[in-house]
């Protein structure tokens, strides 16, 4: 049995309210043992809750956290509810904020939760966490994540955040810089890093999207795994939501 394999997992509902996802589903993973546990929502990248998303929820289950991933895309799939989710993202409202919230008030609900809820978010999921670190989660986690338009207005009052980009993600040129300049502002407590050799996309632990536009997402918009900084990465943001939330007892499986 492999580390990820410890982890159980399975599809459910997530009961949502007015503004969110009819019939929203979402991937839970449990961790091995009987808790109680923290919480982790995850928010998925661009393709939706894929394979390499699935692993994502497994791993941070495997590492001792109750994971939860609502499928943001569950009406519709990512052809219709891409770009609305982009444009939410961007205004700072919307469904995928309901739908962020009843996932981290399904985990909170739980006995086998501590009641300590953590967010983490890739690509437009990153995005979401950011504004969402100053809703109510007790740790936040981003990765290859745009900046609010507003990013005083929106992280004001956030909780600590660790962030994780690529120095070779041509469309976040200077972000990590700019993030650690406004938690610094704010007094947020912080620890963001820029990995030089990386690109976006690099905690994935394989290639996404459709096959046969994975050249084009590889060589123009510079989207690929790299092992090494997925490894770091990973290991940073279990070091800061065990600090934060609650170790959660296991050390997460490498990406």
């Amino acid at each position: 049995m492999t580390d990820l394999q410890r982890a159980v997992l399975s599809d459910v509902p997530i009961p949502t309210g007015p503004g969110g996802t009819p019939g929203l589903r979402g991937v839970l993973g449990v961790p091995e043992g009987s808790g109680p546990w923290p919480g982790v929502v995850l928010l998925h990248e661009t393709f939706g809750v894929d394979g390499v998303m699935r692993r994502q929820a497994q791993r941070m289950a495997a590492a001792g956290y109750l994971a939860l991933m609502p499928d943001l895309f569950t009406d519709g799939g990512a052809r219709r509810r891409l770009v609305p989710t982009f444009r939410a993202v961007a205004a700072g409202e919307g469904r995928p904020f309901v739908d962020a919230e009843a996932a981290r008030g399904l985990l909170a609900a739980r006995v086998d939760c501590t009641g300590r809820v953590g967010v983490l978010g890739f690509s437009v999921g990153g995005g979401l966490a950011l504004h969402l670190a100053s809703r109510g989660f007790d740790a936040a986690a981003v990765t290859y994540a745009r900046l609010p338009a507003d990013p005083h207005g929106v992280l004001l009052g956030a909780c600590p955040i660790v962030a994780s980009y690529g120095g070779r993600d041509p469309a976040l040129r200077g972000t990590a810089a700019e993030l650690a300049a406004v938690l610094t502002r704010l007094g947020v407590p912080h620890d963001v890093r820029e990995y030089p050799d990386a690109a976006h996309g690099f905690l994935n632990d394989a290639e996404v999207g459709p096959r046969a536009l994975r050249p084009v997402l590889r060589r123009v918009l510079r989207i690929a795994p790299d092992p090494v900084a997925a490894a770091d990465a990973w290991t940073r943001t279990r070091s800061w939501f065990a600090e934060h939330l609650g170790d959660g007892g296991r050390t997460p499986p490498g990406a």
